[in-house]
């Protein structure tokens, strides 16, 4: 096995917290940072072009494509979970919807004994992070890595939503960013010049030929955390067919993601040992929380074909129409090749007694059956609703030793049925939009809630077709005092030294929104609270 060099950290994982703290760490010359990603560079056209979110979500191109375990609450059924293999991680494949979440979501977090986790004490972070080009002020920053922008696909259908939104009587939001977020709109995205603004194109590709501190190693799978007593100095991975070492003098810093960060620690022996001992694992710290409290926001998808011109579909006309969307991309640098799909969207209360909006709302220019794997005939429109704080808990574990093997994901979706309740109040709040005049007439067929009329027959469809809408975090939670707890506030592992997580499964609870921005926040904050560390030491 070839041992390569030290350096002062070793980051595994490309994602969005991972290329974030990676970036920040390596602005000072001083500190030698390696970064590992298992796939590749993910800078070519594929993944830049906005429109070929289509070709990567539905298949294995720079996507993991996992499977969930059989899903008891939704009848059996194994859902399915994307996630970006590559720099820049899931950031490489989404939907580029810049969301933060509620204020009340980190103040919660603060609340559980998460000092310096409050909103007031992330929002610096965010900022930091921010090129707005749209909006500025308390709430916004200008000249950060992550380029913000509103969309440039010229499609009058967001007029036609929002004007389906007045009309069933819901208010209009032109920044969900701000102090309140409730109401329906556009979305920003994270695109500057209609091209993909991932966190490696952020923090990592600009930096990868002009910073000798710098090392990034794609095709790189870690396999293994290396550890002298209790710790850790250096990662096993696996690239092409050899084996290698990697060491780290400072700290070994995990940012996987919510499946294979807990698969990685667990693969080294932490976790709960009893569990890692029927897979022939030995423990170097028993911490039964790895893998556990996984959370998701679990999604159900209005849908409906349409004559409207400006819907992207299978269909004669739909193809022609992607051609000479194609040519004006090329040209213009405009048109339905810079969409993300989820163009429109918001949040709302399903109560008018909550205090905060309990659904997103997801509003696509095509239509969606099974994550895009199953192509229909037609063009047409989609509306997703998820539900924002769920209850269920799930977990992942251990398939095998094998580091080469998919973890087992199993959310739970729907297993508290106080969830399941919500979610039909979520399917009748949204109901309510896609009958509005101004959507009815863009609908020339529903394709999968035309005869749903009771609760009950909401209860069954939800249960039929509800599945991720690709936000797991939480399954090496931050905590205090807490059982399940796997890192501190400071986001170091307990009982460990020179080991920290700085990706989404730290997040003690889901927070109220897509999960891009907020990961970006833990790998900015994460890469503060460690230079703060190096000066004081």
């Amino acid at each position: 096995m070839r041992v390569t060099d030290t350096f002062d950290f070793v980051v595994v994982g490309g994602g969005s917290g991972g290329s974030a703290v990676a970036g920040r760490l390596s602005e000072d010359p001083k500190t030698s940072v390696a970064l590992l990603e298992a796939g590749g560079r993910n800078d070519n056209w594929v993944v830049t072009t906005p429109g070929a979110l289509a070709l990567m979500v539905p298949s294995k191109l720079n996507n993991w494509a996992f499977d969930t375990v059989p899903q008891a609450g939704l009848n059996g059924r194994i859902g399915y979970q994307p996630r970006g293999k590559g720099l820049g991680g899931s950031s490489a494949i989404n939907a580029m919807v810049y969301i933060r979440g509620h204020r009340r979501d980190y103040d919660q977090w603060a609340s559980l004994g998460n000092a310096g986790w409050s909103f007031a004490d992330v929002l610096p972070y965010f900022k930091r992070s921010e090129d707005n080009a749209d909006f500025d002020g308390e709430f916004h920053g200008k000249g950060g890595p992550l380029a913000v922008n509103k969309l440039r696909t010229d499609n009058p259908v967001q007029q036609t939503f929002l004007q389906g939104a007045r009309e069933a009587q819901f208010r209009i939001r032109e920044d969900f960013n701000a102090e309140d977020h409730e109401g329906l709109g556009i979305y920003q995205v994270t695109q500057r010049n209609s091209e993909r603004w991932s966190a490696a194109r952020a923090y990592v590709h600009p930096h990868m030929a002009t910073r000798s501190n710098l090392r990034v190693e794609t095709d790189a799978q870690a396999s293994l955390i290396l550890f002298e007593g209790k710790r850790a100095v250096g990662v096993k991975y696996r690239q092409g067919n050899q084996l290698k070492q990697i060491r780290a003098r400072r700290e070994v810093i995990l940012a996987a993601g919510a499946f294979q960060t807990p698969q990685l620690l667990m693969l080294s022996g932490i976790g709960d040992s009893a569990a890692l001992a029927k897979h022939g694992i030995a423990s170097v710290h028993h911490l039964p929380g790895v893998g556990q409290n996984l959370q998701d926001h679990p999604d159900f998808i209005f849908a409906y074909l349409s004559d409207s011109p400006y819907f992207t579909g299978m269909s004669f006309s739909g193809i022609a129409h992607q051609l000479k969307a194609i040519m004006q991309y090329l040209r213009e640098r405009r048109g339905p090749m810079t969409s993300n799909f989820a163009e429109c969207g918001g949040f709302l209360k399903t109560r008018p007694d909550l205090d905060i909006p309990d659904i997103q709302l997801h509003f696509g220019m095509a239509v969606v059956d099974d994550h895009g794997r199953k192509r229909r005939w037609g063009r047409g429109f989609s509306c997703h609703v998820c539900l924002l704080r769920p209850k269920s808990r799930g977990r992942v574990a251990l398939h095998s030793a094998d580091p080469m093997q998919a973890p087992l994901i199993d959310p739970n979706f729907l297993d508290e049925a106080d969830d399941l309740e919500a979610m039909v109040a979520g399917y009748q709040t949204t109901r309510r939009l896609m009958e509005a005049p101004a959507l009815r007439a863009l609908q020339k067929k529903d394709m999968f809630t035309e005869n749903i009329r009771t609760e009950d027959d909401i209860r069954a469809i939800l249960r039929a077709r509800v599945d991720t809408v690709y936000h797991p975090v939480g399954t090496a939670k931050m905590g205090v005092d807490d059982p399940l707890a796997v890192v501190d506030p400071r986001l170091k592992i307990y009982g460990l030294d020179g080991l920290r997580i700085t990706d989404a499964s730290v997040m003690p609870t889901l927070i109220g929104g897509n999960t891009n921005a907020p990961t970006i926040m833990i790998g900015e904050k994460a890469a503060d609270m460690i230079k703060a560390e190096m000066r004081a030491s």
